[in-house]
C-alpha cells in the first residue's frame, strides 16, 4: 500500500544518498557490531537483509539501550539515510518541548465595526487564523481528537477513511456563537486573517496547501463508487458539500480488473474564488467505494465560503460575499475582547501530536515549523526558517551531533532529508528523559495495533509492545515500470520481556519493488517490523 509514500517531486537540487552498499546481504567493507548477548538479534537481522529483494539495498540500524546508554547492535549507524516520515519525530518532539503538551490554539472571530440594536454589524466579521490544524470533525467530547489508521488525506487506498461525523463541526459551532452574540446581518464581508504566516506552500507528502487556517485538513473528501455497469458514470459523494467546489463528473465505471483512479482536471477558479473541477478516471465494476481527497487550492477562500454558509444556516446574513483584497492593518485594532464574537479553543497540543504521529499527517507536520516560527519567534514571512532555527537550538541543547541530521520540511519529504541511525537513536534516548516523554511515547503508532503500524506484524509476540514512527519515500521507475523505494524507516521504543528498555532506528534505502499498491508494506514494511520484533525478543 502506497498510502504513506512521499512521491518524489521535481528536485530542488542534486539528490544524492550517502549510504553504504549492501551486496548479497553483506556490507561492503563493514560488519555489523552486535554487543554480547545479542548474537540472536544479529543473526535474525542478517537473515532478513540477505533476502533477494534487498540485494541492491542499503540498511542502517541501531538498537540502543536506554538502561546503559550504549548501543547493543549497529549497522552503518554513522551513514546518512533517507528517513521519510520518521522526520516527524523531530518536528513533533520539538513542538512538545517548546510549546508544551498543554498548549492550545485559540481561533477567534471579531467584529470590525459597531453592532446595532437590530443585530446589524456595520463592518466586517473577521476570523483570525491561529494555525490550529484541527478545525475539523476530529474533535470528540472530553477534548480528544479522533483519527483513522489510514488518514483521509492519503487518497485512493481501500483502507482510507475519514473520521466519522461532521467535517465542519468546528465551523458550525463558531457560527452558532456568532448568532448567539446577537449578530443577524453583516453589512460587510466575512474574512479570514491568515497573516500568522504565508499561505501557499504545499506539503511534500500529499500536496495539500499549508496555511494558518485548516478546515477539514484543507481537503474535500470525494468518495467514488462504480455504477451499475461498465461505462456508466461513477457515483460521487462529496463531503463537505460547499459552494467552494463544484465537481463535473466525467469518471466512468471500468471492468472488474481495472485500476481505480480518480483525477481532478480542468480545475477553474471562478470570479468569486470558488472552483469548478472536472472529475475523470475509472472505478472498477463491483468494487467497494474508495475515498479520494480534493486538495483545496486556496484554504483562506475555502474557509470564508464555508463559514459564510454556516452563518447563513444560523440566520446570519453576510451582505458582501464577493472577495476583495483585504487590508488587515485597519481592522487589527478591533482584535480586542469587547469585539470578540466567537472563539474555538483547541484540545491540548498532546492530542494534535498524537494525530500527526499516529497517522503520519503530512499537512499538520508541514505546518509545525511555520507555527513555531510565528508563535515563538514572532516571524511571519520567514516563519518556517525561524521554526527550524528554534529546532536546531533545541537539538544543540540536547547535545546531539547535527552532522548526522539534515531536514528541509516538517513532514520528511524534502530531498535534503537525511539522518543517521545513530543520530536518531540518540535523539530518541534524549526524548526518553524529558518530562513529556509519556505523551511522546503514547503518540507513536503501536506495532500491529494502530496508526501506520496497524497492519505490520499483527500476530508477532512484539505486537502491542513496540511504539514507533514509520516513514516511506518512493518514486516511479519508468524504465522498469516498477517502484523505487528510495527510503523506508522505523524508529521508536520497546521494552523487552526481560525488562530492557531500547530505542531503535531502522532504515533501508533503494529497494526495487513491483508497482502495486501494497508492495512497500508487504515487502519492506514487514521486514522492518520483523527486525523490531527481533529486537523485542532479544535477551
Amino acid at each position: 500500500m502506497l498510502s504513506r509514500i512521499f512521491r518524489q517531486r521535481a528536485p530542488i537540487g542534486p539528490f544524492v544518498g550517502l549510504c553504504g552498499l549492501l551486496l548479497s546481504g553483506g556490507v561492503q567493507g563493514e560488519e555489523s557490531k552486535p554487543a554480547s548477548g545479542t548474537a540472536g538479534l544479529a543473526e535474525r537481522i542478517q537473515e532478513i537483509i540477505s533476502r533477494p529483494e534487498f540485494r541492491h539495498a542499503s540498511f542502517g540500524i541501531e538498537f540502543y539501550s536506554l538502561d546503559t546508554g550504549k548501543p547493543v547492535y549497529t549497522l552503518n549507524e554513522e551513514k546518512l539515510f533517507t528517513p521519510a516520515s520518521t522526520t516527524k519525530l523531530l518536528t513533533e518532539g520539538t513542538a512538545l518541548e517548546l510549546l508544551g503538551t498543554d498548549y492550545r490554539f485559540h481561533t477567534r472571530i471579531y467584529r470590525a465595526g459597531p453592532l446595532e440594536p437590530d443585530g446589524t454589524l456595520k463592518g466586517d466579521l473577521i476570523l483570525v487564523a491561529s494555525g490550529d490544524p484541527n478545525l475539523s470533525g476530529r474533535l470528540r467530547p472530553g477534548g480528544t481528537l479522533a483519527f483513522e489508521n489510514v488518514d483521509h488525506t492519503y487518497a485512493g487506498s481501500p483502507d482510507t477513511r475519514a473520521v466519522p461525523g461532521d467535517p465542519l463541526l468546528v465551523v458550525r459551532e463558531l457560527a452558532q456563537q456568532v448568532a448567539a452574540h446577537g449578530v443577524k446581518r453583516v453589512d460587510g464581508h466575512f474574512l479570514v486573517d491568515a497573516g500568522l504566516f504565508p499561505e501557499g506552500d504545499a506539503d511534500r507528502g500529499t500536496g495539500i496547501i499549508i496555511s494558518p487556517i485548516a478546515v477539514n485538513d484543507n481537503v474535500i473528501d470525494v468518495t467514488a463508487g462504480p455504477g451499475a455497469a461498465v461505462g456508466e458514470p461513477v457515483k460521487l459523494e462529496v463531503s463537505p458539500a460547499t459552494a467552494y467546489a463544484r465537481f463535473i463528473n466525467q469518471a466512468r465505471t471500468g471492468p472488474v480488473d481495472s485500476k481505480p483512479e480518480i483525477k481532478w482536471e480542468h480545475d477553474v477558479t471562478n470570479a468569486d474564488g470558488s472552483h469548478t473541477a472536472t472529475v475523470t478516471g475509472n472505478m472498477p465494476l463491483g468494487r467497494p467505494p474508495i475515498l479520494f481527497a480534493y486538495p483545496v487550492p486556496q484554504p483562506t477562500r475555502f474557509a470564508e465560503l464555508v463559514f459564510a454558509q454556516a452563518l447563513r444556516d444560523q440566520g446570519v446574513v453576510v451582505v458582501k460575499a464577493a472577495p476583495r483584497p483585504p487590508d488587515f492593518k485597519f481592522p487589527i485594532g478591533f482584535y480586542t475582547p469587547e469585539n470578540l464574537v466567537a472563539e474555538h479553543v483547541s484540545p491540548p497540543l498532546s492530542e494534535e501530536v498524537k494525530v500527526t504521529l499516529k497517522v503520519s499527517q503530512n499537512l499538520h507536520a508541514g505546518m509545525m515549523p511555520y507555527i513555531l516560527g510565528a508563535i515563538l519567534a514572532h516571524k511571519s514571512n520567514d516563519a518556517a526558517q525561524a521554526g527550524f532555527d528554534l529546532e536546531r537550538e533545541f537539538l544543540q541543547k540536547a547535545g546531539l551531533d547535527l552532522n548526522g541530521a539534515s531536514q528541509g520540511d516538517g513532514e520528511g519529504g524534502a530531498p535534503s532529508a537525511f539522518f543517521t541511525p545513530d543520530f536518531m537513536a540518540h535523539y530518541l534516548a534524549y526524548m526518553s528523559k524529558q518530562k513529556d516523554f509519556a505523551t511522546f511515547l503514547n503518540a507513536l503508532p503501536i506495532l500491529g495495533r494502530d496508526g501506520t503500524l496497524w497492519n505490520i506484524q499483527p500476530t508477532s509476540p512484539a505486537a502491542g509492545q513496540v511504539h514507533a514512527k514509520t516513514g516511506t519515500f518512493a518514486a516511479y521507475d519508468a524504465l522498469n515500470r516498477k517502484l523505487m523505494l528510495t527510503g523506508k524507516g522505523l524508529a521508536g521504543y520497546m521494552t523487552t520481556p526481560g525488562g530492557r528498555h531500547l530505542a531503535f532506528a531502522l532504515y533501508v534505502n533503494r529497494v526495487s519493488l513491483p508497482a502495486d499498491d501494497d508492495a512497500s508494506t508487504r515487502v519492506v514494511g514487514q521486514a522492518l517490523g520483523e527486525m523490531a520484533a527481533a529486537g523485542f525478543l532479544s535477551q
